[in-house]
């Protein structure tokens, strides 16, 4: 069964945020976009940024990051915590994380990338947090904030809204190089995008949301940090997206595949797949070769998921993840996936425990959380030998059992 989520506090302006490098220490390599990040974050939502040692010091050990997330997470004054940017080691950040801490006090963590590390953790723990927010990608560089990711920072930090997510109608992968002045005050190159990609029963699902870059998800099942019941995902929505490590279409396959082997596809009720980077500095593939790129990725994608789970809703292309403009979208809050009118709304409300009453302390007023969001705070729970009928159908579909022929059918990736 699902365990409810709690649902942090917003910040009210004048309030102090963290703003920490949980993994890279991006602003040690670039402190003018850093600067104007800080500067940007306080102007658009009247916030107090407050940095901690680990911030700008690179090649920190992951025992004083965890130190300063941890002093953050239990900083009454702080109200939430913005990460600057991913990285590729957090996982060796989160087994110095205090979850006392976190409990006692819920705050919003924003971050995506390997920051799926901490998001992960903070949602084992019971509270929710946003996929989304890098402050020295999205903030710092350019010559504005975009407005989708204003609206929806603002949303997740502030106000509160259900928001109707858009396509902005154009996409870059990768920003000017940080060391070019240009960066603070040009985008990098912009192309237009496709529409969304549908696939399904024409229904609306509204559920919790789990997931964040398919490599990061993929170390931690490895890891051993995700419950073995994949009941804690029924009914919700899986979030996927890929990194600027541009792996292929068929490497994202094996990893939904080996999703799907755990029972997690067939648990969710919807999957939304983001517009995946196809470019970077080193790669730079012409237009048509990065729209088949994205095309291939799109089909696997909704293949293997019906695959698992022929029921579930899905939509690939959603402007999440490693893309810029970037929605911040809540992880474990709710979003509705709706195949019918093809809209996906993300709910960036506050206070209480998902699934309950709502609890003012929770909210703007209170810092804190009433006995029913202790009980909700219980970390998931391990080892459950409870099956669903997700987990039936899951098992009813896997293709590398001795009684399965060469001749039949397994599932894309194979």
């Amino acid at each position: 069964m699902r365990q409810p989520m709690v649902r942090p506090s917003k910040a009210a302006p004048g309030d102090k945020v963290a703003v920490l490098s949980p993994s890279f220490a991006a602003p040690a390599v670039a402190p003018q976009v850093h600067e104007q990040a800080m500067r940007r974050l306080e102007d658009l939502t009247g916030l107090v940024p407050v940095e901690y040692p680990t911030t700008r010091r690179l090649g920190s050990p992951a025992e004083e990051r965890a130190d300063d997330l941890n002093a953050a997470f239990a900083d009454p004054e702080i109200r939430a915590v913005l990460a600057t940017i991913g990285g590729e080691d957090q996982i060796t950040v989160v087994p110095h994380l205090n979850p006392e801490i976190v409990r006692a006090d819920p705050k919003p963590f924003l971050g995506y990338s390997d920051n799926t590390n901490v998001l992960n953790w903070l949602w084992t723990q019971g509270v929710a947090g946003y996929y989304g927010g890098s402050t020295q990608v999205h903030l710092g560089p350019g010559p504005a904030v975009d407005e989708v990711h204003a609206n929806s920072l603002r949303a997740a930090l502030l106000t509160g809204e259900r928001l109707l997510v858009t396509e902005p109608g154009e996409s870059e992968d990768i920003g000017k190089d940080w060391s070019d002045p240009a960066a603070l005050s040009q985008y990098g190159d912009r192309a237009s995008t496709e529409p969304w990609a549908w696939a399904g029963p024409a229904k609306a699902v509204t559920g919790a949301t789990w997931g964040g870059c398919a490599e990061v998800v993929q170390w931690l099942l490895t890891a051993g940090r995700f419950p073995d019941d994949p009941t804690v995902l029924d009914g919700g929505v899986l979030l996927l997206e890929t990194s600027e490590e541009l792996i292929p279409a068929r490497e994202l396959g094996w990893i939904m595949r080996s999703l799907g082997e755990r029972g997690l596809l067939s648990a969710v009720g919807a999957v939304a797949v983001a517009r995946p980077p196809t470019s970077s500095f080193d790669v730079q593939p012409s237009p048509p070769e990065r729209a088949a790129r994205r095309a291939e990725q799109r089909d696997v994608a909704i293949e293997t998921v019906q695959w698992y789970n022929p029921d579930a809703v899905i939509v690939v292309g959603v402007p999440f993840g490693h893309t810029r403009p970037q929605w911040v979208l809540p992880y474990g809050g709710t979003v509705m996936v709706d195949g019918l009118a093809q809209e996906l709304w993300a709910d960036h409300s506050y206070g209480g425990v998902e699934g309950s009453a709502p609890d003012r302390r929770c909210g703007v007023e209170g810092r804190g959380a009433d006995r029913g969001a202790e009980e909700a705070l219980a970390p998931v729970g391990q080892g459950s030998t409870g099956q669903s009928r997700h987990a039936r159908s899951a098992s009813r579909s896997r293709p590398f059992t001795a009684s399965r022929s060469a001749a039949q059918p397994g599932p894309p990736g194979r």
